[in-house]
């Protein structure tokens, strides 16, 4: 099989592409035949700085193929399922960018009738929107449809990834859901996602345009750039709200106001799925199931998520078109399942 491998840390220039063997999957794990692996900015951050304990990496948490085999321990009506994989190379070196790999049978979910493509968009991204859905005070634990009945949540950077994915599973939930951006092409993105109010940062006034839509303040920010946005959230948050930081793009430093955020009792919750609760990951995963299963999660311009595809000996290209920030989702097509 051919598989994208890198056996140090580096640049997009480590990632090789070779010839292995097909594994066999072990107990508790499934073989996949991949079709499509997503790319995250973990991916290349990961490349950068992680060490290698098995001495090389397949690269890829995402993606989305067809079930070949299943190991010991595994019900076998499994075998030509269709399904989406997250957290595949996890403190494990079998990632998605690869014609097949292994993962824990507990990593794949049924995909149904969708799009590889949207399987394989799901993962990390959605995963990490859910997480800072569900993270406050005042939010539900569970996502679904009217869960966010009466909620206003602001999502800071509408057009990336976790964005579009925060807008669309709080609409899914019922959510009023107001995005910041950037630039015109991006508040059509964000517009596209779901939002019911874009806001365009460098033309406008954040916390204005926001109290006017939530003159109480927001349940719970979904947020990219605490370092930039810090002094506009703390305006924003109604008693007990949260700010959910997934990123530190702009600074990786933030200083807060302690009385005007101790007074509402309001919360500042950091964000990384990889080691985010097990409970609140499982829960993520029934969650989203059920989103796709409904057709409220796409993919695509017309989601607000333009897709950008590459082939697997494209791989390098396709680490640093999403290490440029490209905008839109990142896609390696494996094989032709």
């Amino acid at each position: 099989m051919r598989s994208i491998v890198y056996e140090q840390s580096g640049d997009a220039s480590v990632l090789q592409l070779v010839d292995r063997p097909v594994p066999e999957p072990g107990r508790g794990e499934v073989l996949v035949r991949m079709a499509v692996s997503g790319v995250n900015p973990t991916d290349w951050k990961a490349r950068r700085a992680s060490p290698l304990p098995a001495g090389w990496q397949i690269p890829g948490q995402d993606g989305a193929g067809v079930v070949e085999a299943v190991g010991e321990g595994v019900d076998q009506i499994l075998i030509g399922a269709r399904v989406w994989i997250w957290e595949a190379a996890w403190q494990r070196p079998w990632g998605t960018a690869s014609e097949y790999t292994v993962v824990p049978v507990r990593h794949t979910v049924r995909l149904g009738s969708a799009s590889f493509d949207l399987g394989a968009a799901l993962g990390i991204p959605f995963m990490t929107a859910h997480r800072c859905l569900t993270a406050g005070e005042f939010m539900p634990k569970k996502l679904h449809a009217g869960a966010l009945s009466g909620h206003v949540v602001l999502v800071q950077g509408g057009a990336g990834a976790v964005g579009n994915a925060a807008i669309q599973l709080a609409r899914w939930a019922d959510a009023c859901v107001v995005a910041t951006v950037s630039s015109p092409e991006k508040a059509q993105l964000a517009a596209a996602a779901g939002a019911s109010v874009v806001v365009n940062y460098r033309e406008q006034d954040v916390v204005q345009e926001v109290r006017k839509i939530a003159p109480d303040g927001v349940h719970t920010i979904v947020e990219v750039s605490p370092a930039r946005n810090a002094a506009a959230d703390v305006q924003l948050l109604r008693p007990g709200g949260a700010v959910c930081v997934y990123a530190d793009d702009g600074g990786d430093e933030v200083t807060l106001p302690i009385r005007p955020l101790m007074v509402p009792n309001a919360r500042w919750q950091f964000v990384l799925i990889y080691t985010a609760p097990k409970a609140a990951k499982a829960q993520a995963v029934t969650d989203l199931a059920a989103a796709v299963a409904q057709g409220a999660v796409r993919v695509g311009e017309e989601a607000g998520l333009p897709l950008h595809h590459y082939s697997l000996e494209a791989t390098a290209a396709a680490h640093q078109a999403v290490e440029n920030s490209v905008v839109g989702k990142v896609l390696i097509t494996t094989s032709e399942t």
